[in-house]
């Protein structure tokens, strides 16, 4: 059985779609137009204070206050970039566990990248939270709560939220059912209304996973974390591989991106002398030939119990150039927050 929240601790308001907060007033004998109000000001008005819901009587105030909890995270610490441009927050849950999220200021845009479960039960090498291993999953509350945290930091700032992107801790399709629940909750219409199309799910490649959620037709985009062309050097890297090698995930995704219509992203973290040669380029290339598809390359950005460096920029432009000769395309993203370990795990590990 998969860890869950542990009974003690209160449950948390996001926890709640419409239909099961309806429910819950109408056992406690509340008229069904209270699930409305109350639904309006906490996704609507961004008030998440049940002591300042002035059309809610007062007797059902106290009775939301000592029911549910609404601050499903809290800061532990926050780390800010020399540029000022990206956070890590260290954040705490309800029952003391504690995850990692992040926030990247654009010019135009405010993106947050947040986790789905507290560890990982993955073991990817370079990855810090994979080597702390797994705790338990995140509830949809709790994934939603994030959001909402973030949502409320930037309107501080006059800024508005405007991607989201599930690539913290954790594998999200080893919490299906709580993702999909909670993005499901800041995507109603009637409430928070925060786009699919602005989520992207992150995935090592959990192919069964990957077939619901092609079945699922939804607006939500797919990113796989690739980071090789081959079995053999993926397997180095990604244990899941073993299970899942690259040439029935490649099919998998080929099979998402016709039955959806929509371009795939494959996450690729450069490695150097590992998996950033211009003959591995070329491997790359011919695996994703004819694909609706879009490669993100990256330097790796190093944690503390992997010897793997990220490879330097000229061998990054050359894969680079070598993809976008035949016809892939590709993209190179700036490494964010290095300095201040942004990488998923990082900053929970040092503390």
């Amino acid at each position: 059985m998969t860890p869950e929240l542990e009974p003690s601790v209160k449950p948390c308001f996001f926890d709640l779609d419409i239909a099961e907060l309806t429910a819950q007033l109408a056992d406690w004998g509340e008229p069904e137009f209270r699930a409305k109000q109350l639904w309006n000001q906490v996704y609507q008005n961004m008030n998440f204070d049940p002591t300042a819901f002035s059309n809610i009587p007062k007797t059902l105030r106290e009775r939301i206050i000592q029911t549910f909890d609404f601050n499903p995270v809290s800061e532990i610490k926050k780390v800010e970039a020399a540029n000022g441009q990206t956070d890590k927050y260290l954040l705490g849950l309800a029952d003391g566990k504690k995850i990692e999220a992040v926030l990247m200021r654009y010019r135009e845009r405010s993106t947050t990248c947040i986790s789905t479960q507290v560890g990982c039960a993955m073991n990817c090498a370079f990855c810090a939270t994979g080597q702390m291993g797994f705790t338990r999953n995140l509830t949809s509350g709790e994934i939603a709560g994030q959001v909402f945290y973030f949502a409320d930091a930037l309107k501080r700032e006059n800024r508005k939220l405007t991607n989201l992107v599930l690539m913290g801790m954790g594998e999200p399709f080893h919490n299906y059912a709580n993702v999909i629940k909670a993005i499901d909750l800041i995507n109603h219409k009637d409430g928070f209304n925060f786009g699919e199309r602005r989520i992207t799910i992150s995935t090592v490649g959990i192919l069964p996973v990957i077939e619901r959620f092609t079945k699922a037709k939804r607006q939500i985009n797919l990113a796989v974390s690739l980071h090789a062309p081959t079995n053999a050097v993926r397997n180095q890297i990604i244990p899941a591989n073993k299970k899942y090698p690259i040439e029935d995930l490649i099919e998998v995704c080929k099979d998402y991106t016709k039955f959806t219509g929509r371009r795939i992203t494959f996450e690729y973290a450069m490695i150097a002398g590992l998996n950033d040669s211009l003959e591995q380029a070329g491997q790359l290339s011919k695996l994703l030939k004819g694909m609706l598809c879009h490669v993100n390359l990256i330097a790796l950005n190093p944690t503390g119990k992997y010897d793997g460096k990220g490879s330097i920029r000229e061998v990054v432009n050359d894969f680079y150039t070598t993809l976008d000769r035949a016809g892939i395309a590709a993209s190179i993203r700036l490494n964010r927050g290095v300095d201040i370990g942004a990488g998923c795990g990082q900053l929970l590990t040092r503390s």
